[in-house]
């Protein structure tokens, strides 16, 4: 909850692959508020006030998942929101302001993107949103002992430069530091 909270406000990218990570842990214990509370909560908060917030936190998260339909695949309204806004400010940032540096990142990382998009089967999800998703299954083999190879970590890292750039824009955007009416 307090990452997720900090994370929105800082850097949108870590916050969409974190909650992401929040999806999934909540489909692991088959949306079971009481499992998600004696498996994750109570052994890591001892804080009556933090529990019981953390605790209303993931029920709200369960209940919205079940009233969306997202109970064993997809992400959650907020989350596809972010991406859709990602993916307009990406279109924009290469459309309409033309921004070079993130046209480079871009073309750089397409390839990386592509890829992933083939080997995920994911021909029908936006590049946006394939790197994403190549982000997070990077952070799940990661966390599985997978090791890789120096041309993947590298794609991996040019695919996590593209998202990073991004966020700052968005950040910006979100701040109304962005005009692009003068583009």
């Amino acid at each position: 909850m307090l990452i997720a909270q900090r994370t929105k406000e800082t850097n949108i990218a870590e916050h969409v692959i974190y909650m992401f990570q929040i999806e999934d842990l909540i489909r692991a214990n088959q949306l079971d508020l009481n499992t998600i509370i004696n498996t994750i909560i109570e052994p890591q908060i001892q804080e009556d006030s933090m529990l019981q917030a953390y605790t209303r936190w993931y029920k709200d998260l369960i209940q919205q998942m079940k009233n969306e339909g997202v109970e064993k695949q997809g992400h959650l309204s907020d989350i596809n929101e972010i991406l859709m806004e990602m993916l307009m400010l990406h279109n924009t940032l290469i459309n309409v302001l033309n921004d070079e540096e993130y046209k480079k990142r871009f073309e750089v990382a397409l390839p990386a993107i592509k890829d992933f998009q083939v080997k995920s089967n994911a021909s029908n999800i936006n590049l946006i949103e394939v790197a994403f998703n190549a982000l997070y299954t990077k952070m799940i083999l990661k966390l599985k002992g997978q090791s890789f190879t120096a041309s993947t970590e590298e794609a991996f890292n040019q695919i996590s430069q593209l998202l990073g750039y991004l966020a700052g824009y968005y950040k910006k955007m979100r701040n109304g530091e962005l005009n692009f009416a003068n583009n």
